[in-house]
């Protein structure tokens, strides 16, 4: 860590559910930073697991909360509730950190006073083995709302904020049960820059049946949350028709699922929700 660097408290928040198979490997990898001055929080959202057992391991390191099952959404939300930190990281609980993560993005924010927001590039792995991102996923810098639209272009293990920043844009939605990330960052991305350090520095495991990301449906999810920023006042002229094309495009491919798996009554509401969005920019 440069020796000139300011050291503003980092709060590092895990929310996890019946990961305690991975979990030790995420809390290692933040207390392993070369940036020292953070506070570890660990939300266990209802595991039935030895989560509890492995936590309690490191409880002179580890802010322990424990809550019912209510969702990742909630279980992040009561991080940054009792946060004390003026930044504020997430790490999924079957994610790992590189040793500098931290100390780069603080790094990023004393050079860049008026940033709020700042991710890593990342390295995937999925069942043990190393694969390369499609070039649709590849991260950028800047105003990166319409990118944004078609698939999550920010990973929370990845992020680093402001805390601050929820005061303007709000914390996770907790009626998601999946794409809650997609949600803010869209409520993010169409106001302010997300800056990127193009250095791998979190390793994102995938393969394993738990994934949120994984989850059948998904554009559902997705769904709900363009019409939740099309109602909002935060879109310039052109984010607004971009929102709004893409909202047609999911409607009509979650539509074609739904009819596949002969949901037929679902498909149809999607269908007409498409043609309905059709006949009023006509």
């Amino acid at each position: 860590m440069p020796k000139n660097m300011n050291t503003p408290l980092v709060s590092v928040i895990i929310p996890t559910y019946n990961r305690a198979w991975t979990l030790k490997k995420a809390i290692d990898s933040v207390l392993e930073q070369d940036y020292k001055n953070f506070e570890l929080i660990v939300v266990n959202d209802g595991s039935t697991d030895d989560t509890e057992a492995l936590v309690t391991e490191y409880a002179k390191s580890v802010k322990f909360v424990q809550q019912p099952n209510l969702g990742v959404s909630a279980a992040r939300n009561k991080g940054i509730q009792i946060s004390s930190g003026s930044l504020i990281s997430f790490l999924d609980s079957d994610d790992y950190w590189e040793p500098g993560k931290l100390s780069a993005q603080v790094e990023f924010f004393n050079g860049n006073p008026d940033a709020l927001i700042c991710q890593t590039e990342e390295t995937w792995i999925r069942n043990g083995k190393r694969v390369t991102p499609k070039q649709k996923h590849k991260k950028q810098s800047g105003m990166i709302f319409i990118p944004s639209l078609a698939l999550c272009l920010v990973s929370p293990s990845a992020v680093m904020m402001r805390k601050m920043l929820f005061a303007k844009v709000d914390v996770f939605d907790e009626s998601l049960p999946a794409c809650e990330d997609y949600d803010l960052w869209l409520r993010i991305t169409c106001r302010y820059p997300v800056h990127l350090i193009d250095t791998p520095l979190i390793v994102k495991t995938g393969g394993h049946e738990d994934q949120l990301s994984s989850t059948i449906g998904l554009d559902k999810y997705r769904i709900y949350a363009l019409k939740k920023i099309l109602k909002s006042d935060f879109l310039t002229e052109s984010q607004f028709q971009a929102a709004e094309n893409m909202l047609k495009k999911k409607c009509r491919l979650y539509a074609d699922g739904c009819m596949k798996h002969g949901r037929k009554t679902v498909a149809t509401y999607y269908y007409r929700l498409a043609e309905e969005l059709e006949n009023t920019v006509k």
